[in-house]
């Protein structure tokens, strides 16, 4: 991987990182308020929901950002990303929640990306010489 791709793969990261790191500060900011919204959609356990919530979006942004369990992380968090796109943005009536779903279901895919791709050479796994920082073979799964 040369300097540019590795650069572009660790900005990349790091800007999908960010708005699962702000939401999340936000979320803690304003707890009450963002469990009521959880029980609008009749979610059970809308606290544990909110816990869950915080810990993917806030713990999983800032590891993926510094590229650590890079391809686990950006795999859960994507799968968190499209169920909150059909469990919060499915009234597609609605331009503003139909855009918000898209945008979901848009990070996710970028998320997959990193998921295929690994976290590239400027990552915590690099360093650490996991083979997630690069392409995954079957040789390597097999050793994992």
């Amino acid at each position: 991987m040369n300097t540019y791709t590795s650069s572009a793969s660790a900005l990349g990261r790091v800007l999908l990182a960010l708005i699962f790191v702000i939401s999340g500060l936000g979320k803690i900011a304003a707890p009450v308020g963002t469990v009521a919204y959880i029980e609008m959609t009749s979610l059970p356990l809308p606290w544990l929901a909110y816990l869950g919530a915080v810990i993917i979006e806030v713990g999983g942004g800032l590891l993926l950002a510094v590229g650590y369990q890079t391809r686990l992380v950006a795999g859960v968090t994507a799968g968190f990303t499209i169920a909150t796109a059909l469990a919060f943005h499915y009234n597609f009536g609605d331009q503003n929640q139909a855009i918000h779903f898209l945008k979901n279901i848009a990070l996710a895919g970028g998320l997959l990306q990193v998921v295929a791709f690994g976290s590239g050479h400027f990552s915590v796994d690099a360093w650490l010489g996991r083979p997630a920082s690069g392409r995954i073979s079957i040789g390597d799964r097999q050793r994992a």
